[in-house]
């Protein structure tokens, strides 16, 4: 169903008088209109409005009055998404803009939970946790910066501790989340998970179409006192896979990541000396002595910019624990295990700055030249991740006439992903291309960064094959029996389940979203909207 557009003009008048006297702030104006509507990747329908609630009553008050009004309710959190997460093909939607509701409500250092809403961000609550030695085991993403919590609820997501602790989810305990019709509901017992039936999982990696989350609380654990980082080079992904593998096996990384020779050379363009410097100081702070800063920002100058031009596959390891003998073993073993593939050491100034630097600015988002960027991803066991490796370099390989033609290039990241819920590789090429920036591109990437770049117009021919090699990648993880975080409206999760499975999740929806109105098409649930 496609709301016209003066059904859209209705429920937005609509909206505003509802809520005039409710606290809630209620944005109609174009240029708001014309941002929120985007994601990093795309746009969906015309939104009738955006509400920006301070806290879960204003929230549930927002939602109850958007539902009274038959107006589709979709919640972004940061805005990070690139999978199409918070943007409907329908138009009339009302989005729910979080980023007002940022409070760390909770530290509990008895029980060890924190308790936030959903609109913090994981640079805010780090920064929080810092001074008492804690932090969430799964504590961010690359994009912590605006990336909020109640959005790593929703899309689930890794890096910052994702090779011994898994992904963003698995830090959860219990939620307030608020349904589609305004009712609050909580999960789990508050401080354990799970307490009977896990309710909360429920509302874990939903992108939206279930629930809007309002409050998360997490499990804390004490911050590592020792650290420990090694990279490594490989000639062939083989080698590097089966190293990676073996090191997510052993439980002796915290963090375990690496990129192909493109994304190696893409990221050598990108990064600036500026940036360089910027790092290097946060890496200096970081260490615990003067002479120890010192040391460690003279390796890192002497090893300059080019001790990765010649490399093939770049391995960077960090490991952590309670004294420094712990973290070196573990390194050692990692030393070991990259050396019985083939692994070259290298200097390791990439993990020690990325870990000085946990939340830096989003200027990636963009390509060396200002092209566009697109990540697609897939979880594969251990056991698949070769094959489906080779078969996207095959796909890659198939069509590099028409990607030298049109411009679109790629480069490919690669993580480890532990924990106890289960544990494998992430697969994620990404393409560039010349293309116009969004606005929501705009408004993220640094200014002085942004004004450094060419500009590109946009094609219609090239965009459409970048749509086609999206899908055709998309397929090719499907064929090998990838899962994926970031579902949004991209990945195929429905298809991916079975009959039972099926008609258990429709009806869970049914239950808690009756007119389809949350976020609709999110999972492929009400698709089409």
């Amino acid at each position: 169903m496609k709301i016209g557009h003066n059904m859209t003009t209705n429920i937005r008048n609509s909206l505003s008088n509802a809520l005039y006297d409710s606290g809630v702030e209620v944005k109609n104006d174009a240029a708001s209109l014309q941002f929120f509507a985007h994601d990093i990747c795309d746009c969906g329908g015309e939104l009738a409005a955006i509400i920006t609630p301070k806290n879960i009553d204003e929230l549930a008050k927002a939602v109850k009055a958007a539902h009274n009004e038959g107006a589709y309710i979709v919640p972004r959190g940061g805005g990070m998404s690139y999978t199409g997460g918070y943007t409907p093909k329908a138009d009339g939607a009302v989005m729910v803009d979080l980023s007002q509701m940022d409070r760390i409500l909770e530290i509990d250092e008895e029980d060890m939970t924190v308790t936030v809403e959903a609109g913090c961000t994981w640079a805010i609550l780090y920064e929080a946790l810092k001074p008492l030695g804690l932090r969430t085991p799964f504590w961010g993403t690359l994009s912590g910066l605006k990336a909020s919590i109640g959005g790593g609820m929703s899309q689930n997501a890794i890096f910052w501790g994702t090779g011994r602790y898994g992904s963003a989810v698995n830090s959860c305990i219990s939620m307030q989340v608020v349904l589609a019709n305004g009712d609050i509901l909580q999960t789990g017992n508050g401080k354990a998970r799970p307490y009977g039936p896990d309710l909360t999982g429920i509302f874990l990696a939903d992108t939206g179409a279930l629930a809007i989350k309002a409050a998360i609380t997490l499990r804390l654990i004490k911050e590592a006192k020792a650290h420990g980082f090694a990279s490594f080079t490989f000639d062939h992904h083989h080698q590097f896979l089966a190293a990676m593998s073996d090191i997510i096996r052993a439980d002796i990384s915290t963090e375990c990541f690496g990129f192909d020779p493109r994304l190696n050379a893409i990221r050598m363009q990108r990064d600036s000396l500026s940036s360089d410097v910027k790092a290097l100081a946060g890496m200096m702070k970081a260490q615990k002595s003067i002479f120890g800063a010192l040391k460690e920002g003279a390796k890192v100058i002497a090893a300059g910019r080019n001790f990765l031009k010649d490399a093939q596959f770049s391995m960077h390891v960090l490991a952590e624990g309670r004294i420094q003998a712990a973290a070196d073993a573990d390194i050692a073993a990692a030393r070991a295990i990259a050396q019985k593939y083939g692994g070259a050491e290298v200097e390791n100034s990439i993990p020690k700055i990325i870990r000085a630097n946990p939340f830096g600015p989003l200027n990636s988002i963009l390509g060396p030249q200002g092209e566009r960027w697109l990540p697609i991803h897939g979880l594969l066991p251990h056991s698949r991740a070769k094959p489906c490796y080779d078969a996207i370099e095959e796909f890659f390989s198939q069509n590099s006439a028409e990607m030298e033609k049109f411009g679109i290039y790629y480069g490919t990241l690669i993580a480890a992903v532990g924990g106890i819920n289960g544990a494998g590789v992430v697969i994620e090429p990404c393409l560039y291309w010349p293309d116009e920036r969004n606005p929501l591109i705009e408004k993220t990437v640094e200014s002085d960064h942004l004004s450094k770049l060419p500009t590109w117009p946009h094609d219609d021919e090239i965009w459409n094959i970048v749509k086609k090699y999206k899908q055709a990648i998309i397929d090719i993880f499907a064929a090998h029996g990838a899962s994926h975080f970031q579902i949004g409206r991209a990945y195929p999760y429905v298809k991916s389940l079975d009959a039972p499975a099926l008609a258990l999740l429709q009806s869970i929806k049914q239950h808690v979203d009756s007119h389809g109105k949350m976020n609709p098409g999110s999972l492929g649930l009400n698709d089409g909207k």
